[in-house]
């Protein structure tokens, strides 16, 4: 979720919204769309420039933001997008179902498991016309780490090789009727954190990314304690989560993480990291590069291991 203490431009019509969205990009990143068995996602998309990609990493956005909250442009390194084409990887952020080109058809946007399913529909036409690499991995932000999980949960090829989800517990620590609104300034507050672990230029920059967060994911926020219960115990790839110093939204203390992780009873691994000197939004951030780095080098991990796994040829 995001919040940006300026004004924000108007809302555009469904013919230009790709160009309003992604009007500001980093070098190698280009806006594309993605047919999900009929409902047209946007995003971005940033690929390696010489060689083959070592795999695909699907990128999913928070509640109130679009895919270029991946592609933060108040500093160079910021980006997950370039960086990670830089180090091989072909890296896609979606618009979730309701951002982006699908808002104008889904304006209330889908609940959870919707929008796992869309999203599972559209990384398999993307890795159909594409090089899949060794795989997908899947690297999401709050509301879009559910996404993550309900979508790892039914994932039925195995080609999935694992997750990193940041910003996302069981438990939240505020009312849910704080979500989708603004109330005297509170998300900004929640959503950042000081506002000294961002450049300069964020709030600016972050105009472009912001998004009205659709009612059906609105009306979702409360049901995750109870959803997660299904959800988390049928992840069967390795995972890795971050919570922020100065995360606001989720309870994270020691009993919270061992309730998370023990849900989480079928991942082969599940590693912890706390990351210092960072807000909720951690991509926007002075830390993205050493979070996008550690996820980066997880997703290395995952690659090891699946090729450690897979039948050796005689």
């Amino acid at each position: 979720m995001v919040d940006v203490p300026a004004a924000q431009p108007a809302p555009a019509g469904p013919a230009n919204a790709l160009e309003a969205c992604y009007r500001r990009s980093s070098p190698g990143v280009r806006p594309v769309t993605v047919d999900a068995g009929g409902i047209i996602l946007s995003g971005l998309l940033s690929e390696p420039a010489q060689t083959a990609p070592r795999a695909v990493i699907i990128a999913l956005h928070g509640g109130g933001t679009n895919a270029g909250y991946f592609d933060g442009q108040a500093h160079p390194d910021l980006s997950l997008l370039t960086l990670g084409a830089r180090l091989g990887y072909t890296v896609l952020a979606l618009d979730r179902p309701g951002y982006g080109a699908s808002a104008a058809r889904l304006p209330a946007g889908q609940r959870l498991t919707a929008q796992a399913a869309t999203v599972r529909c559209a990384v398999q036409a993307f890795t159909a016309r594409h090089a899949p690499g060794a795989g997908t991995f899947l690297l999401a932000h709050s509301f879009g780490a559910k996404v993550a999980f309900a979508a790892a949960a039914d994932w039925d090829t195995p080609n999935l090789l694992g997750m990193d989800v940041s910003g996302c517990g069981r438990r939240l620590a505020v009312n849910t009727s704080f979500a989708g609104c603004d109330r005297g300034g509170s998300l900004r507050r929640l959503n950042w954190g000081p506002l000294n672990l961002y450049p300069p230029q964020t709030f600016w920059a972050s105009r472009q990314i912001v998004a009205p967060m659709p009612a059906r994911e609105v009306n979702t926020v409360a049901g995750w304690i109870r959803l997660s219960v299904a959800i988390l115990p049928r992840i069967r790839v390795p995972v890795r989560l971050t919570f922020a110093e100065h995360e606001a939204w989720w309870h994270h203390g020691d009993e919270d993480i061992t309730d998370l992780t023990a849900r989480l009873s079928a991942a082969p691994r599940i590693v912890i990291d706390r990351l210092p000197q960072a807000g909720h939004n951690i991509s926007l951030g002075w830390t993205a590069r050493a979070y996008h780095l550690k996820a980066l080098a997880f997703a290395e991990e995952c690659l090891a291991t699946a090729r450690h796994a897979a039948p050796r040829r005689p």
